[in-house]
């Protein structure tokens, strides 16, 4: 099963280009000379590189104007259906450009090098590389200003906030809960609290046992995670947490608390984010029991 992860150190290193120079030069030309192109805010021919991205822009309402996305986007449905123009190692530059798009969206720095030849011909790229809360309800205005959908976004932006602002409240005092997340098992890896999954355990009333690492996604390994002793480990699949079991004597493991998040909904940073956020804080309710 593909990790559904955002995590740009190991997610996105890519650049192949097709050769067929012949084939392509009209649609270079009419790319260098903006024959295609509309203006950045009137965009109706997009291109999303990354699932969290069509997600956003099927969410503000520009769903309609999406004209192709990257191999993972698989939701809503309906993306499923549009051309596949780019995978977690390669972009197809030639379909890319046949498709005449006048907006591509692509993810931060993990797909800037290799978006950097699209922007050479004039194609007005947006980059997308929310990394807190705040960050997404700004994206998602910005995309709807760029798609004039600005309302739709909006609407989707402040019921994003409600959301936020009600597991806030009911977590602002809940009992503490040491947490280790683990974002891979092989190697294993977590997450420090500059990350959103770190957020997202710290809003939920959770302690990060790799709050302060000074690595987003820090490499470790088990003796790490049994020094710290964790009331709960977390991972999205629960064949990643079998391997705790060796250590009975573990918190998380006598307790029975090896739990699973919906990775589609936390690793994604979306509107569907609170959601995900929202389970995994009934999964930290669990530990709280035994408190």
């Amino acid at each position: 099963m593909v990790k559904r992860f955002m995590i740009t150190a190991f997610m996105m290193k890519f650049l192949m280009v097709k050769p067929r120079v012949l084939l392509l030069l009209p649609l270079l030309f009419g790319a260098l000379f903006g024959t295609h192109q509309a203006r950045a805010d009137e965009a109706r021919r997009i291109i999303s590189l990354a699932p969290h991205i069509t997600e956003m822009l099927f969410a503000i309402g520009a769903g309609d104007q999406v004209i192709a996305v990257d191999n993972a986007s698989d939701y809503p449905p309906a993306a499923t259906a549009l051309p596949k123009v780019a995978n977690y190692r390669s972009l197809n530059m030639e379909q890319i450009l046949a498709l005449q798009p006048d907006l591509i969206v692509a993810w931060g720095n993990a797909q800037q090098q290799m978006v950097q030849p699209l922007e050479q011909l004039g194609i007005t790229v947006f980059y997308s590389a929310p990394d807190t809360f705040a960050a997404l309800g700004d994206e998602l205005q910005q995309l709807g200003e760029l798609t004039g959908h600005s309302p739709q976004a909006a609407t989707v932006v402040a019921d994003y906030q409600r959301q936020l602002d009600e597991i806030e409240r009911e977590y602002r005092d809940a009992g503490p809960v040491t947490v280790f997340y683990q974002i891979a098992r092989t190697p294993l890896m977590s997450a420090n609290d500059s990350t959103w999954m770190g957020q997202a355990v710290k809003l939920c009333g959770g302690v990060n046992i790799m709050a302060d690492s000074p690595a987003p996604y820090p490499p470790l390994n088990a003796e790490q995670v049994l020094a710290q002793d964790p009331q709960v480990i977390l991972a999205d699949e629960h064949e990643d947490l079998q391997h705790w079991r060796q250590w009975p004597a573990l918190q998380a493991v006598a307790h029975g608390h090896l739990l699973t998040i919906d990775a589609d909904r936390l690793h994604r940073f979306t509107p569907r984010t609170p959601g995900g956020i929202r389970q995994l804080c009934r999964q930290l309710d669990k530990a709280r029991a035994y408190q």
